[in-house]
């Protein structure tokens, strides 16, 4: 599926420990879908040194448990949450470009 602004259908979005649940919605038809996807904290690698870790206690734990969440990007960065949440669920919009917006096909 070609990637487009989802801004316009994202209504609401619920971030907890463990998920991710975002309820997407077509206001031409008022139809909402939602998609929960596993929190995932970061999926980069971070990667220390012993000497990091030695000489830089404070500082290797803050690059640790401090790493940015990308939640959302206006961009529409594919590794987004909420772009993976939307994946889940694309098979229920389709792209209109007349209105310039996902829209319920179901």
């Amino acid at each position: 599926m070609k990637k487009h602004s989802l801004t316009n259908i994202i209504e609401y979005v619920k971030i907890d420990e463990f998920y991710v649940v975002c309820h997407f919605r077509c206001k031409i038809k008022n139809k909402t879908v939602i998609s929960k996807v596993p929190f995932e904290p970061y999926e980069g690698k971070i990667e220390f040194t012993w000497q990091d870790i030695l000489f830089h206690p404070i500082e290797s734990y803050n690059r640790y448990y401090h790493t940015p969440i990308k939640i959302f990007d206006s961009f529409e960065d594919e590794n987004t949450l909420v772009q993976k949440a939307f994946d889940k669920v694309s098979k229920y919009f389709k792209w209109d470009s007349q209105l310039k917006n996902y829209v319920y096909r179901l």
